[in-house]
């Protein structure tokens, strides 16, 4: 969260060091007090905001009558302050977040109840996508829509004797709080901010700590929708322009650009999302103060280009921050970002540095005052923290680096990065549980176009309606700043180590901000500076090389690797041609199966087989596509979930590539590869037939079975022996198989549905497997694989090998003086990060 109005002040002070010393904070303890006291009270009830904003008017008289007295006015001025927000915090505060607790949906909600409401969208839908078992990895089937109550129209909450008679009288419950749904995509993806509509929905209990008095699930689609404003008709209509003229750019950039210019995700690609997560650059997509600023400080340089006065070129960078919000949304992180980019325009036109700690006060009591959801905003604490960084910490490290002859431009440049990750670090630590160590040279990296990027962007978006082919200009001009972004963000995402788990939680964050502090101070001292960098020189050369360089890889005469795709299926063939390889199934992280095929030199891959329609076999699909040539994607006979017969579909499309049904009996040769196709004989309905109406099935846990049990089987034919290949066949297909006396017989088993406890013995007897391959993400919440798979295979004699303890694994031949040429397995090892 690089902020401008912390760089325009960390520049200022820097040229004169002497003035920090003059910095007005006296309005600081007033905005710690607000955001303390509302966060108290969000976490631990309205009493919690109640005693906190009593006890500061309390303190806050009580300093100011001392401070008088004593002939200390900018203390007695910040103790004035003091009192004068803790009543605030104590009426506006405490009392919103006890209606909030006292709602009447929140009964509803516990107890699982239907409603029919009327209810006004508050911000734009946000996009989810799903992660789990069976889920849309990658797509978007739902979206997250915040809405405010208006009216609750009827109540089905049948026993909740809490309401009594009142559950079924329609005008029984009442409320107006926030309620976030969970709706079908297709329907209400397109609905904007301040439309009004009628729903059913199921209501479950809200996270702790928020305003949301309910989350809701909506199975169908809006009714009696309301017209929007005419601003934000338009401004949608901007944002799918934009879209639009962005589409002449390849998909990642395509996907990125309307994200850096006006937050819009929606076409992001999940693998593009990670990196910039993993990197460190994900504010970049999330409207901020910096994006803000850059806008207006844009606009402001035009208008003293052409000669404008002060007060007309901040008059007009003004309406360009009033449009700009509009375009992007009034959101409460949209509002934050526009109050933060303020402070940045504030001290760029007026020149008084002195005044951004004030405003930046200000800004936090408002915003938290008008809306105190903003006090657990992970958004609204980077927000202010990294300005509090890049305004205390930033000038003082730049004017360091200045003495010790690092010229002046340089210097900023590397303070502010640091300043702003010092920053942040406890914050993203106890928040997201983890720390980006890539962030600081991932953010110099970017630095210097994600301006160009942003103006670039925005000028375009001004286009995209009147003049669509301009627009088109312009984000060709931009082409190539957005793919510089894309690369750094993938290149640093791909260093071992790039992020690093940590606690989550208060003391997750209070260890990151010990470790910061201690740090910082070990290295203002020149002795502990040297003896930091020889620990942390010896600690690099022990472990980076062996991340970097695998002594071996891949071991040469491979046959088949098992990539470490975490929770999923990656498997790979050689054909015997150099560089070539048959791909069965690609896992559900792009950047996963996109690694491991690197590292094993891949560049045609005639096959791309999907054994089956779940996330977690076909979510890499596009990765196998980049810089590769791919031959066919190759399916089974399931058709369900359909969304995902059709995103496969598409990619192929998109590439120009076949996609082709792979039935029983058939059998494809290459060089030193006969793949048959063993299975499957039956294809159940429910994943062979989708819904009469046309529309996609909603997958049951009984529908994940049966396109389990639609997985492709297959018996390939390598050097290092036959492998079976079996998807996520569960007992019903297994048994199947042995029914009809299909020889499975194996020297390698790729272990079924990552060794669910839903597999028969008496198949992985037949197998007779050497080798087991189980492919299985560390710590997974399946419970897979089940211990007693793993001792059944193991009695049977079958050395296993499992991706979470061993990373990537490949099987060779034995060697030529075995009389049994029993395939021998070589583990890469894990590569965490």
């Amino acid at each position: 969260m690089t902020l401008t109005a912390g760089l325009g002040a960390a520049s200022q002070v820097t040229a004169d060091p002497s003035r920090r010393a003059r910095r007005d904070l006296r309005l600081v303890p007033a905005a710690t007090v607000v955001w303390a006291g509302a966060l108290a009270g969000l976490q631990w009830g309205w009493q919690a905001a109640v005693t906190a904003g009593g006890l500061a008017a309390v303190a806050g008289f009580l300093v100011a009558v001392h401070a008088r007295r004593r002939g200390s006015p900018r203390v007695a001025a910040a103790a004035v302050a003091l009192g004068v927000c803790g009543p605030l915090v104590l009426v506006p505060v405490g009392v919103r977040v006890h209606d909030v607790a006292e709602d009447s949906l929140r009964a509803v909600a516990a107890d699982g109840g239907d409603v029919r409401l009327r209810a006004e969208v508050r911000e734009r839908p946000r996009p989810l996508r799903d992660e789990g078992y069976g889920g849309r990895r990658g797509g978007v089937r739902s979206v997250l829509v915040p809405v405010d109550v208006v009216r609750v129209v009827d109540v089905d909450a049948a026993g909740d004797d809490r309401l009594g008679s009142a559950k079924r009288d329609r005008n029984g419950v009442s409320s107006t709080g926030r309620v976030l749904l969970i709706a079908p995509a297709d329907a209400w993806a397109d609905l904007l901010p301040g439309q009004r509509f009628g729903t059913s929905a199921s209501l479950a209990p809200a996270r702790p700590g928020d305003m949301t008095v309910a989350v809701g699930y909506v199975r169908g689609p809006p009714e009696h929708i309301g017209e929007a404003s005419w601003w934000q008709r338009s401004a949608d209509a901007v944002r799918t322009a934009l879209r639009d003229a962005a589409a002449v750019l390849g998909d990642d950039e395509a996907g990125l650009l309307p994200g850096l210019v006006v937050g819009d995700t929606g076409a992001q690609s999940t693998r593009v999302e990670e990196e910039f997560l993993d990197a460190g650059l994900s504010h970049l997509t999330a409207v901020s103060g910096s994006n803000v600023a850059i806008v207006c400080g844009a606009v402001l340089l035009l208008a003293r280009a052409v000669r404008l006065g002060p007060r007309t070129a901040a008059g007009v960078a003004g309406l360009a921050l009033a449009a700009f919000v509009v375009l992007v949304g009034y959101e409460p992180s949209v509002l934050r970002a526009a109050v933060m980019g303020a402070l940045g325009l504030a001290a760029l036109v007026l020149g008084r540095h002195r005044s951004v700690v004030p405003a930046l006060a200000v800004a936090v009591c408002g915003l938290i005052l008008v809306d105190p959801a903003m006090a657990t905003s992970m958004g609204f604490a980077l927000s202010v923290v990294a300005t509090g960084g890049l305004v205390f910490l930033a000038p003082g490290w730049a004017a360091a680096l200045a003495a010790r002859r690092v010229p002046p431009g340089v210097a900023e440049a590397l303070a502010v990065p640091v300043a702003a990750f010092v920053a942040t670090a406890p914050v993203i630590a106890g928040m997201a549980g983890e720390v980006s160590l890539v962030s600081v040279v991932a953010n110099l990296l970017a630095a210097p176009v994600v301006a160009p990027v942003t103006v670039l962007g925005v000028a375009a978006a001004a286009l995209a309606v009147p003049l669509p082919a301009a627009a088109e200009i312009l984000v060709h001009v931009a082409g190539p700043g957005v793919s510089w972004l894309v690369i750094v963000a993938r290149e640093a995402a791909a260093v071992p180590g790039a992020v690093v788990s940590w606690p989550e939680g208060w003391w997750g964050g209070i260890a990151a901000g010990v470790v910061i502090v201690a740090g910082v101070l070990v290295l203002r001292y020149r002795r502990t500076r040297v003896a930091v960098a020889v620990v942390v020189t010896g600690v690099l050369v022990v472990t980076v090389p062996p991340r970097w360089w695998q002594p071996g890889w891949p071991p040469a005469n491979w046959a088949v690797v098992a990539c470490d795709v975490g929770q999923g299926d990656g498997i790979v063939l050689a054909t015997g041609s150099p560089g070539r390889a048959v791909v069965v199934d690609t896992g559900p992280d792009p950047r996963a199966i996109d690694r491991c095929l690197d590292r094993l030199d891949i560049e045609r891959v005639p096959l791309v087989l999907i054994s089956h329609l779940h996330a977690d076999h076909f979510g890499g699909l596009a990765a196998v596509f980049d810089g590769r040539a791919v031959g066919a994607v190759g399916v089974g006979q399931g058709r369900t979930p359909s969304w995902a017969l059709r995103k496969v579909a598409d990619e192929a499309r998109a590439n120009q590539v076949p996609v082709v049904e792979l039935t029983v009996g058939e059998q494809v040769r290459w060089d030193e590869l006969t793949l048959d196709v063993l299975g499957p004989h039956y294809v159940a309905p429910a994943a062979r037939e989708e819904a009469d109406d046309g529309t996609e099935h909603t997958e049951s846990s009984a529908d994940g079975t049966a396109v389990n049990d639609a997985s492709v089987v297959a018996r390939a034919s390598t050097p290092a022996g036959r492998v079976l290949l079996t998807g996520d066949i569960e007992l019903a297909a297994q048994s199947d198989l042995l029914a009809r006396g299909v020889d499975v017989e194996a020297e390698i088993l790729k272990v079924p549905h990552h060794g669910s406890r839903h597999t028969h013995h008496e198949f992985v007897t037949a197998v007779r497997a050497r080798a087991a391959l189980v492919s299985v993400g560390v710590d997974n919440t399946h419970g897979h694989p089940h211990d007693e798979i793993v001792r059944t295979l193991r009695g049977d004699g079958a050395l296993v090998a499992r991706t979470d303890e061993g990373g990537d694994i490949a099987v060779v031949p034995g060697p030529a003086d075995d009389a049994n040429r029993d395939p021998h397995v070589v583990r890469r090892g894990p590569d965490r990060r």
